[in-house]
Order: C-alpha cells, then sequence, then structure tokens
C-alpha cells in the first residue's frame, strides 16, 4: 500500500511539473512576462582586440574571454538572482557568435561558449525566468541586407541555428528564440530599400524553417522574429513584413515579432528633451511625442500582429539618464512616468517588454545602466525599477 501511495504522488508531482511548463502559445508566453531584462554589453561583446563591426568568423585568441571585452564583470549567479529580487521575471541574453565558430564551413559553435550560455540560461530557469537567447552584432549577416549576400547568409543563419536549437533543443518552453537583431546597412539606421526589407524576411523565414526541423521542443518553441533595424515602422506599412509560414499545425501560434522602441529618440536615447507627457511639458524642453502617440502606436501594433495571433516582443526600450543638476529630481520623476506608461500600456495589450542595460552611468546619451554590475548589483538607477513596478500595478487593474 505504500509503495502504491508512493508512486501515485510521485505521478502527481510529474504531472504537476508537466502542466507547470507545458508549450505556451507565443502570446502567452508574452502575457505571463510581467518585466524583462536585457543582459547588455556582455555576451555580444566582440573577442578581446578585435574590432567589434568585423565580419570575421572564425574563433580569435581570447575569444572565450568576449563576455568582460567591453569593460563589464564576469557574470555570476548573483547577477540573475538580482535581477530576478529586483522584480524581473524573464531575460534576454543577446550573443554574438561569429567569433566563437570554430569550423566556419559547419558555423559549428565553440564548446566552452555553448557551455557558457547554457550555464547563463540554467541559472535563469533556477529562479524561474523566461530566458531569450538571439544571434546578436553577427556583422557578417547584419550589415549585409543585399541581394549579392543573401543565399550563402541564409545557408550560414540556417546552419548557426540548427547548431544553437540542437544544443539548447532540450529546454522547455520559458527558453524562446529570436532570429537576427537590427540588420541594417552600415551607418545607415533611415527607411530600408526593397532589397533591404526581402533580405530581412527571408532572414526571418529561414530561421523559422530550420529550428521547426530539429523537431522536439523545437517543434513549438516560442520563436521571435525581426522587422528591419527592429523598427516597427519598417514592417507596418506597406506590406513590408512578411509573416514567416510556420509548420503545418501552428498557425501563428508560436511566433511573435519583435521591434525596438527607444521612442521617442530624442528622449529617451540621444537626450537631446529632458521631459516627456503631458504632465511635464510645463516645465521645460519635451518631445511632441507623448502619451498619445505611444498609445495610438502599441494599438497600431496589436491591430495589425496580435490581431493575427502573432505575439509581440519589444525585446530593447530604455531610458539614458540626462538631467540638470537643480531638476534632476523632477526629470528621474519624469522618467519614472515614462516607464510606467510603457510598461503599463505595453502589458494591458500582451506584449513583453525588455528593458536594456549596458551598465553605464553617467549624464548623457547611452547611459542606459540600471544595476551597477561593478558593484555587487546596486541599483543605481532606482527610478526606472520604480516606474516599472507601478506600470505592472497599473497595468493589473481592471480595465
Amino acid at each position: 500500500m505504500k509503495t502504491n501511495l508512493r508512486i501515485y504522488w510521485l505521478l502527481t508531482l510529474m504531472f504537476a511539473v508537466m502542466l507547470c511548463h507545458a508549450q505556451n502559445t507565443a502570446r502567452q508566453w508574452n502575457s505571463e512576462v510581467t518585466a524583462g531584462w536585457n543582459l547588455g554589453n556582455q555576451f555580444e561583446c566582440s573577442a578581446p582586440g578585435q574590432d567589434g563591426e568585423s565580419m570575421d568568423i572564425g574563433e580569435p585568441d581570447g575569444a572565450d574571454n568576449a563576455e568582460t571585452a567591453w569593460g563589464n564583470p564576469v557574470v555570476t549567479k548573483k547577477t540573475i538572482k538580482a535581477v530576478h529580487d529586483a522584480g524581473f521575471n524573464a531575460i534576454r541574453i543577446p550573443v554574438r557568435w561569429q567569433c566563437h565558430i570554430t569550423n566556419p564551413a559547419a558555423m559549428s559553435i565553440s564548446k566552452t561558449w555553448m557551455d557558457r550560455i547554457k550555464e547563463v540560461i540554467d541559472w535563469c530557469l533556477e529562479y524561474d525566468m523566461k530566458v531569450i537567447v538571439n544571434v546578436h552584432h553577427e556583422k557578417w549577416l547584419e550589415s549585409r541586407p543585399f541581394y549579392a549576400d543573401k543565399e550563402e547568409n541564409c545557408r550560414k543563419l540556417a546552419l548557426l541555428w540548427m547548431n544553437i536549437a540542437n544544443e539548447l533543443g532540450k529546454y522547455d518552453y520559458r527558453v524562446a528564440f529570436a532570429g537576427t537583431n537590427e540588420v541594417h546597412v552600415p551607418d545607415n539606421w533611415g527607411k530600408p530599400t526593397a532589397e533591404n526589407l526581402d533580405v530581412q524576411n527571408a532572414y526571418n523565414q529561414t530561421f523559422i524553417d530550420i529550428v521547426r526541423a530539429t523537431g522536439g521542443n523545437n517543434t513549438k518553441r516560442h520563436l521571435i522574429v525581426q522587422t528591419y533595424v527592429c523598427n516597427a515602422d519598417f514592417g507596418l506599412y506597406n506590406g513590408d513584413f512578411i509573416i514567416p509560414k510556420d509548420i503545418d499545425g501552428n498557425g501563428n501560434d508560436y511566433m511573435s515579432v519583435e521591434l525596438h522602441f527607444y521612442n521617442p529618440w530624442e528622449y529617451a536615447g540621444s537626450g537631446e528633451c529632458y521631459y516627456w507627457g503631458e504632465p511635464y511639458k510645463q516645465y521645460g524642453k519635451a518631445s511632441q511625442s507623448d502619451e498619445t502617440t505611444m498609445i495610438n502606436y502599441f494599438d497600431k501594433l496589436a491591430n495589425e500582429w496580435g490581431s493575427k495571433g502573432l505575439g509581440i516582443v519589444i525585446g530593447e526600450w530604455g531610458l539614458t539618464d540626462h538631467y540638470k543638476g537643480s531638476e534632476a529630481d523632477r526629470m528621474h520623476e519624469n522618467m519614472t512616468y515614462y516607464c510606467k506608461t510603457l510598461v503599463s500600456e505595453a502589458r494591458k495589450r500582451g506584449f513583453s517588454t525588455f528593458i536594456w542595460d549596458n551598465n553605464r552611468f553617467g549624464n548623457g546619451a547611452d547611459m542606459f545602466g540600471i544595476f551597477d554590475r561593478n558593484k555587487n548589483m546596486e541599483i543605481k538607477a532606482d527610478w526606472i525599477i520604480k516606474g516599472i513596478k507601478e506600470g505592472i500595478a497599473e497595468s493589473a487593474k481592471p480595465m
């Protein structure tokens, strides 16, 4: 009797675990992300001493130490715990693979590098955090959106993702894959040509095809495809973005579209404007883009892609720290308001959001640091954390 009871409880426990991590649709995956964080300027670094714009594929000297090549310390389990304890339940891990390729003909990946990526994924999963793994700063891919390179790039991308998907295929639904990053002609972030758009669409379809072909958990894994340069403007209009065809039976249920949202750039990115939003326009130079602009934009995303069953991932967003000394408190209060608005409006529509953190601190452009990785993950931008938490709480209120 005791043996039968023990078997019963073991089976019950196994069933509960299976239910807990059962395959969710992309939209369910996104809706479960209360707040996501980017492990920026870490695993997407070039090898030490290597030009960050290099298109070389291989394994240069020191490549195993690329994680710290841009000045950040080694990621530890405490890094992940600090992010979890601050209220985040998902982490996007940007990864550059091109300087960890042992055989360019097969796009095979260094075991040392792959094991390190797995170690960080495992830490995230220990805290029951969702994870996005992508290919980031693959310059041979991102910097050549041209017909002349399309066939070769798609072939290499397929091999790379076949290797990644096979290595990470045993992970459950919490781990999502993102096919590309900000594909664009070097030094040109503006409107793409029809050629550029066609190549991005080909990358997306190649990614879907090869990952699904690896089978197992990857058959219905959450896969994330991108608009050109991850700018939704280059996907929402004129049929610029073509939804990839998934395998039979999946429909659009297990795919999301990714965009990056540093809008308005003059406030969020360059820091030319010190204020944003209707309540703060009275205090000084403010962006003309405001709450109404953001809400209308998010509605457009939901109507264009959400209505077709696709999930929507804001894979990067953030606010550079910029202020005038005498008004710093009010300007940081305004940043809290911006974060609250963005997170709340995104969550109301089922989008997931991943804030960019590059561990850079100061006053001006590109100061997206939140946790100080050099000081035991001390929170330096508490106004950002406060805004995200307020946005989560706001989105939970009845409509």
